[in-house]
């Protein structure tokens, strides 16, 4: 009530002016505090506050089933999760967003049981996924429009990146490098050997890989990556296969359930995880005419665990170093496979076991959801109602809301809605 109190005192001041330099003030210290707290609270949370999590999603591994099962014990939570600002992750969340909110990647398909061992390692990534990839390539898999955040250059590669953001679920990117004088077969056993990436990427600590079918190149990695201090580091387990149609390569690496591993407190589980390209031979930008450049097309998105607007934050602030650390490793590559004392690792080996696919069936998935996919783009680009709501009602509505409640995640969550409310206004004034 103090808060309130003080905030209607503000709004009697004589002058507009006043009320202004009075509001600065006032949301001075509050930004401190949500700073600080949101901070300290995700780097100091303790472990109980990830039991309900890891247990449900346990239970999730199992099979599909008993997810239904979680979804139906839990109605009063799901209920009240889209009360919240839709930029905060919900740690009840036992699955993916739906499909209707968040286009994802198509599921795993866990109640398939070919008779043969190969076929059912094989299932981790099927035509589904290529489907869905194909479509983001193409721009037809009816999600929002893209925002270029970058335009940058090196002497021997190019690299730009856009990012839209859905009603809910984690930021989605999508990225253009064209390397100088690679051909696409190099740069697709590049990116899939784990193997050398250590060499290059410092996040990666850890890569093992845990299944592999020879028939179709289709792999179950384990990876750990490094995070900062005030984060544990991450476990993905990741599906991976890729589709050849002439020298274009469309290459799907998403995360899949694995009940053999089991989840521990560190490194923490990643669960939504999904990084695809598509790679193909481009015209280099010296204007000889001559296809001796190589194009990567990446889509990437992923739920780490960390608040979204925290996420875009170091993701836009360290996506350039990140990336310009990807060419020169490229360049290293090239000389140890030139090397013919060098010996061809596991991954890259199974890089150059692909699906073959016709440019004919790659056509065909044009014609499929198309409409469904228009109607869904329209209805997200319309605005809610109540805008008439006076701003001061609703900040301090949820200022004390968050006051009256527990200290826990729930409250955590309100004050990063109230955040970005003030910020919205900021904007506005």
């Amino acid at each position: 009530m103090a808060l309130v109190s003080a905030l209607w005192e503000i709004l009697q001041r004589p002058r507009t002016g006043d009320v202004l330099v009075e509001l600065v003030i006032f949301m001075v210290p509050l930004w401190v505090a949500v700073i600080v707290g949101v901070l300290v609270g995700w780097a100091w949370k303790p472990k109980w506050a990830n039991l309900g999590r890891d247990s449900t999603k346990q239970a999730l591994a199992v099979g599909d089933s008993q997810a239904t099962t979680l979804s139906s014990l839990i109605p009063s939570f799901n209920s009240f999760k889209f009360q919240l600002p839709c930029c905060i992750p919900w740690s009840a969340d036992v699955g993916p967003p739906s499909k209707d909110s968040c286009p994802q990647s198509p599921p795993f398909h866990s109640n398939s049981s070919p008779p043969r061992a190969q076929k059912d390692k094989s299932m981790l990534v099927m035509e589904d996924d290529l489907e869905y990839l194909w479509k983001l390539v193409e721009e037809k898999d009816g999600g929002p429009a893209w925002i270029q955040m970058m335009d940058r250059s090196t002497p021997t590669m190019g690299y730009q990146a856009w990012r839209r953001d859905l009603q809910s679920g984690p930021p989605q990117y999508r990225s253009r490098t064209v390397f100088e004088d690679a051909t696409p077969e190099m740069v697709r056993d590049f990116f899939w050997d784990d193997e050398f990436r250590m060499k290059w990427d410092d996040m990666l600590v850890e890569a093992k890989i845990l299944e592999e079918c020879p028939i179709t190149g289709t792999m179950m990695v384990q990876w750990v990556r490094k995070f900062p201090f005030f984060c544990s580091d991450r476990e993905y387990i990741i599906g991976r296969r890729i589709w050849e149609s002439g020298r274009l390569y469309y290459c799907v690496t998403k995360g899949v359930p694995c009940a053999s591993v089991p989840r521990r407190n560190k490194p923490r589980r990643v669960d939504l995880y999904y990084s695809s390209w598509c790679i193909r031979a481009v015209e280099s930008r010296r204007g000889d005419g001559q296809l001796t450049a190589c194009e990567v097309l990446l889509f990437h998105y992923e739920d780490m665990g960390i608040p979204w607007e925290i996420a875009k934050l170091g993701v836009r602030q360290g996506m350039w170093g990140a990336v310009k650390k990807i060419d020169p490793g490229l360049r290293a590559y090239q000389k140890q496979r030139a090397s013919s004392t060098s010996p061809l690792s596991r991954c890259a080996f199974m890089a150059q076991i692909n699906t073959k696919v016709s440019s004919d069936y790659l056509q065909s998935l044009e014609n499929s959801d198309g409409d469904s996919s228009e109607a869904e783009s329209q209805d997200s680009s319309e605005k809610p109602n109540g805008r008439n709501i006076p701003k001061f009602i609703v900040v301090g509505g949820a200022i004390a809301l968050a006051c009256t409640l527990d200290r826990g995640l729930l409250t955590k969550a309100l004050i990063f809605g109230v955040a970005r409310r003030f910020a919205n206004m900021g904007r506005r004034l």
